[in-house]
């Protein structure tokens, strides 16, 4: 099945490098006639610059969009409704009640629906999943996240917790297997339209708890976080894919093998889409992770806790 790429700056001209490199890659559109023409020439595809145009003349079976995410539902809702399978990036919408349209039009035309919540696919984070699955050092207790960089400049329509905690809220839930029950958050602004530096506490029952504390203000780029379990602390790098394992009887770095996640990623995608596998993040997940995030923003603005509905 080929798929189309709509939009391919930021992070999606590395969805169009590897929709290309599984041989997958239908046409590209963007908005940006110089940037569509750009890709379009370096993959050998067709380019365009209108989606109505490229549902036109495309024969395609599925779209990756990765637009800006106040066009997210939009552009999603077209394509559903032209019978493609949806890869969204993240979040997957701004809005939940426009998540649970997506959801009810994927139903409604038989056709996969899934958004970008990339760090499942990272090994350090399946690593921490099987520990936990396995319960190799006890029950996990505590998560502690912690991502900063330079503000992106691309990214206008939305602050951090949209953009960038939301990864670390999805990874919490992945990892806990669970839906935290309460938000509380702060969060400020310097240099951006929204906000630029966040705190984010998530409560899951039995006293479970995740933060992540994200800023868009610190030069270095950091992506790391800490799993607490009842017998160790282990701490992992997205970016290095390193994890450490610290317990009583000292500290050790198992050796695994690294992988690209986006990869991974969009390879569950096909495998999903031609039947061979399930997705590894469901829309119904995608859909939780923007619930939280819109409590999150609540709870900045009310400056209270809130009970989060699912």
């Amino acid at each position: 099945m080929k798929i189309a790429q709509i939009g391919t700056g930021g992070w999606g001209k590395n969805h169009t490098r590897v929709l290309s490199q599984l041989g997958r890659l239908a046409a590209v559109c963007d908005l940006d006639e110089d940037r569509a023409k750009m890709y379009g020439e370096m993959y050998n595809v067709n380019y365009y610059t209108d989606i109505l145009i490229l549902l036109e003349k495309e024969e395609f079976g599925a779209a990756v969009i990765c637009t800006p995410t106040s066009s997210h539902f939009a552009v999603a809702s077209l394509m559903i409704k032209n019978g493609k399978h949806v890869f969204v990036e993240k979040p997957m919408t701004y809005l939940p009640s426009e998540g649970e349209e997506l959801i009810k039009l994927a139903k409604e035309n038989n056709v996969q629906l899934t958004s970008g919540y990339i760090e499942r696919f990272n090994p350090a984070v399946s690593y921490v999943k099987d520990l936990m699955k396995d319960k190799a050092y006890g029950d996990l207790l505590m998560l502690e996240f912690k991502r900063e960089n330079r503000m992106p400049l691309h990214i206008k329509d939305v602050g951090i917790i949209y953009d960038t905690s939301v990864h670390d809220i999805d990874t919490a839930l992945w990892l806990f297997d669970d839906k935290p029950e309460k938000v509380y958050a702060k969060a400020g602004k310097i240099r951006h339209d929204h906000e630029d530096f966040a705190a984010i506490m998530l409560s899951f029952k039995d006293n479970k708890v995740a933060t992540i504390l994200s800023n868009w203000i610190t030069p270095t780029r950091l992506r790391t976080f800490d799993a607490v379990f009842t017998d160790a602390r282990v701490f992992s790098d997205f970016i290095t894919q390193q994890v450490r394992i610290e317990t009583e009887g000292g500290t050790s770095e198992p050796k695994r093998e690294s992988a690209e996640p986006l990869l991974l990623e969009l390879s569950n995608f096909v495998d999903a889409i031609e039947g061979r596998t399930e997705l590894i993040v469901t829309a119904e997940q995608a859909l939780n992770v923007t619930k939280i995030a819109d409590a999150a923003i609540r709870s900045v603005r009310e400056g209270k806790t809130i009970i989060i509905e699912y």
